[in-house]
């Protein structure tokens, strides 16, 4: 697994930027750089699971391993979902339990950088590496449109 990081500055507050990266109508807007209709389903607590799904019910089911809010969120991936159903003993999930996914925000002058950092295995590397700065820049459009 290679971790990967990815940034973009925004012009806009670190609370308008978590709002636009958790809120679910923001949410489903930016992740529908990876997958039209992406979702996730979770009570946003720390210690409690999620899962991010596509409408077909295709997703990873993570836990919330850290969070404080405005500044940093991090995943750790557990397994994945299939036909809505969870699934942690495949060799396909396997590969996925224990991968981070984290989110920082650092405030600056103007607005905030945020850094994504994520464990890939070599099959996604180049979608993510492709699709990552295309959802950032999502992101940045969002939060700067209405903040």
């Amino acid at each position: 697994m290679q971790r990967k990081k990815f940034q973009a500055n925004i012009n806009a507050s670190p609370e308008r930027v978590w709002k636009v990266l958790w809120d679910d109508t923001h949410y489903r807007e930016w992740t529908s750089i990876f997958s039209e209709g992406s979702y996730a389903v979770s009570d946003w607590k720390e210690g409690s699971k999620i899962l991010f799904l596509s409408p077909q019910g295709e997703g990873v089911v993570s836990k919330i391993a850290k969070l404080v809010p405005h500044e940093f969120m991090s995943f750790q991936h557990l397994g994945i979902v299939k036909a809505n159903e969870e699934i942690y003993d495949h060799p396909e999930a396997k590969q996925w339990t224990g991968a981070e996914e984290n989110y920082t925000l650092k405030p600056i002058t103007a607005g905030v950088i945020l850094t994504v950092e994520m464990d890939l295995t070599p099959e996604y590397l180049g979608y993510f590496e492709n699709a990552w700065p295309k959802a950032l820049d999502k992101v940045k459009e969002i939060a700067e449109r209405s903040s």
